[in-house]
């Protein structure tokens, strides 16, 4: 079971793909083996819900985007990747219930390297979207977390503020929790408090008190984002600190954010049962309310806007 678990759908066998401005069948998308992302994860990439026929969120991750292109010196053109992501959805018919994986690298080498001298020509990107449903079911179930071996880096390591292609440590961290017979792995900071989890982030629920992790040691998260901005309205403090697995396994509720799946209830950590019992909780279920009004918020801002400037 996993947070990305999604319902089968067979429209996927014949969607096109976005390839640096061309569109292709998806059995003719390839990138060669030369590019920089292939040969040494040198890129950066963003996963978008497309709702109701908008880009829920899109300007927090073109401003994501944009900031993990001035980190890296990958270029990024906004109004590209923009129109790119509206090509793609449009000539695929697509208008809800899609997850968009958009990824930026730096461009082919000319020979197995490094070096940033040695790509020739500019950032290949790919842009492939997808009719994607999360599966109820893990929502239903919760998760399974075990806390993994492997810890989050610190930023003079690797930043894990990047939204980059290096992820090994991840999925080796994944790997073990999936050996260990969880769901997905809980990685902590180099001091030992608690920072996310392999590919979401981590809440806690602790009496009127929301509280994730201090930021420095994980993926500023859109959806994380949103439900801190939340948190007040629905009579939660919320709170970015250090944490320990103690607080963990003493917690009202846990939670995992994800642009794709939103918020996932968790059920237990290394085998402790988290909270009473009940799926969602209280808190966790207002604050999944409260983030699909915010989504539909914003989409039908973005629709009115974009509706003023076709009429304009």
């Amino acid at each position: 079971m996993s947070t990305h678990q999604a319902l089968a759908d067979e429209r996927n066998a014949d969607v096109t793909i976005y390839v640096n401005g061309e569109m292709l069948p998806r059995a003719d998308a390839k990138i060669s083996v030369f590019d920089s992302g292939f040969l040494v994860g040198d890129g950066i990439w963003e996963g978008i819900r497309l709702h109701q026929g908008e880009f829920a969120f899109l300007d927090r991750h073109l401003d994501r985007l944009e900031q993990a292109s001035k980190a890296t010196m990958i270029e990024v053109d906004r109004g590209q990747v923009e129109r790119a992501l509206r090509r793609t959805v449009d000539q695929n018919g697509m208008t809800d219930d899609v997850h968009v994986r958009l990824m930026v690298t730096r461009g082919d080498k000319k020979t197995p390297s490094q070096h940033p001298s040695n790509v020739v020509g500019g950032p290949n990107m790919v842009i492939i979207a997808e009719h994607k449903v999360a599966d109820p079911a893990v929502a239903d179930a919760g998760l399974s977390l075990f806390t993994s071996t492997v810890r989050r880096p610190p930023p003079d390591t690797l930043d894990q503020r990047l939204n980059c292609h290096s992820k090994l440590h991840e999925v080796i961290a994944l790997i073990q929790a999936v050996g260990a017979g969880a769901d997905e792995a809980l990685m902590l900071d180099p001091t030992g408090a608690v920072a996310t989890c392999n590919a979401t982030n981590f809440f806690v629920v602790i009496g009127d008190e929301l509280v994730t992790s201090t930021g420095h040691y994980n993926l500023p998260g859109i959806t994380r984002a949103v439900l801190l901005e939340l948190a007040e309205r629905i009579g939660l403090r919320a709170a970015q600190r250090p944490f320990s697995l103690t607080d963990v396994y003493a917690a009202d509720e846990a939670f995992v954010t994800g642009t794709f799946a939103g918020l996932t209830p968790v059920r237990e950590v290394d085998g402790r049962a988290i909270g009473d019992g009940r799926l969602p909780g209280p808190v966790t279920e207002s604050l999944r309310t409260a983030y699909r009004d915010a989504v539909n918020a914003d989409v039908a801002a973005r629709a009115a806007a974009r509706s003023a400037s076709t009429t304009s």
